[in-house]
């Protein structure tokens, strides 16, 4: 049984851990760069997208097409010389991991060239480089606290609970359209 008076003491030191616990989540660091873009290829149409990279970051390319005909798009990444480093062909969905092998402006474009009558909604993520480390000091040689660690592990689960909800998102805009063509077509 708490003793009269120690509640208070409690919740007021909880109330200014909380504070700075709420206050540290809000101010995480976002990924090092990229682009989360969801957007309309014309059917006959090519859309290319150019980022800076330099030489050893670490890059990830995500796609998935969303709506329109056979849900397929052809996409081709390339470096600053014109090299092909990934080339496919009407794919639904795809993930490319490669490390830039120099300075300079890649270019990843998306085509639906080979569809003379139907546009696609097509969304894609290019992540360049690693998440700066959550603490400062986080490469240091002694253990993180109790603290600290805690938050590491909120970090983590929030950064999965974001990758869940977009994979989620774009499932639901997929079935949207399906029903929706459905529906146009049952009304027909």
């Amino acid at each position: 049984m708490p003793r009269p008076g120690s509640a208070p003491r409690w919740a007021a030191a909880a109330g200014r851990w909380g504070c700075r616990l709420l206050a540290l989540l809000l101010l995480l660091p976002a990924p090092s760069g990229g682009s989360e873009i969801t957007f309309e290829l014309p059917d006959n149409a090519k859309q290319c997208f150019y980022e800076d990279i330099t030489q050893g970051t670490k890059c990830t390319l995500e796609f998935q097409v969303i709506t329109g005909g056979h849900y397929d798009v052809d996409c081709r990444l390339e470096d600053p010389d014109g090299k092909v480093l990934y080339k496919e062909m009407k794919k639904q969905y795809d993930s490319f991991t490669f490390t830039a092998s120099r300075n300079g402006t890649y270019k990843f474009c998306f085509s639906n060239e080979f569809s003379t009558f139907t546009h696609k909604t097509v969304y894609f993520d290019f992540q360049v480089g690693e998440d700066p480390p959550l603490f400062p000091s986080e490469n240091r040689v002694s253990a993180l606290t109790q603290m600290e660690s805690a938050c590491v592990s909120i970090h983590e689960a929030l950064k999965s609970v974001i990758d869940y909800q977009t994979h989620f998102r774009l499932r639901e805009a997929q079935g949207r359209s399906r029903a929706e063509d459905l529906n146009t077509r049952v009304a027909y």
